[in-house]
């Protein structure tokens, strides 16, 4: 019962962990400051932001989100997200967001994908803006943790696909800004391996946004 109570209403905020509120006022502001450019070893050949790096507040509340079910963090994350998008876009031009792809089992168990909520949300705060999830992981893909740069990219090569109908969004792409949206930035490798599938469609990224960066 006290699992399914944290659920609905968790009392702890899930940046810093202080009782109260599932997201307080500081760890809002940490992560509402301007995006920082990052330069990931395997570079997708477009400018690469992030909120702020892989530790502190970000680090928490992405892992509080991935691996603890804080699905509430999605309205906070889509919102930083949308803060540094309105930085970065073009005055004049839409925006399309693309959720970068997970492993089917771990969306599985999560309950979902995080990166998806989070990007939808932030959409939603936006004008002129739509989320697009249109990148999925085929089978075979092993978790990444503790692999290098190189065995990173050869783990995802092939293995990420387009799902669904993105013919639809091939137009919309054309006149608009395309971002691709991650949780973390490691090497690099999920996203210029996902640029590379879209850019295969004709959908060109312009730029990278993930929430923290290793």
């Amino acid at each position: 019962m006290r699992t399914l109570l944290d659920l609905i209403l968790p009392d702890r905020c899930g940046g810093c962990g202080a009782l109260g509120e599932g997201w307080c006022a500081e760890c809002a502001d940490a992560l509402s400051r301007d995006p920082v450019r990052v330069r990931p070893r395997a570079d997708p050949g477009v400018p690469c932001w992030a909120l702020g790096p892989y530790a502190g507040v970000g680090k928490r509340a992405v892992l509080a989100a991935k691996e603890h079910n804080r699905r509430d963090l999605a309205a906070p994350l889509g919102l930083a997200l949308a803060h540094a998008l309105s930085r970065l876009r073009a005055p004049d031009r839409p925006l399309l967001l693309v959720p970068a792809p997970t492993r089917t089992a771990a969306a599985r168990r999560r309950g979902g994908d995080p990166v998806a909520r989070s990007t939808e949300v932030a959409a939603r705060w936006l004008i002129d803006c739509r989320s697009a999830t249109m990148l999925g992981m085929g089978r075979g893909v092993r978790d990444s943790v503790g692999l290098t740069t190189h065995e990173r990219s050869h783990n995802l090569r092939g293995r990420i696909m387009t799902v669904g109908d993105p013919d639809k969004w091939v137009a919309i792409a054309a006149k608009a800004q395309v971002v691709l949206v991650d949780d973390v930035l490691t090497t690099g490798a999920t996203v210029s391996e996902s640029s590379r599938v879209l850019s295969r469609i004709g959908i060109v990224p312009c730029a990278v946004l993930v929430t923290c960066a290793a």
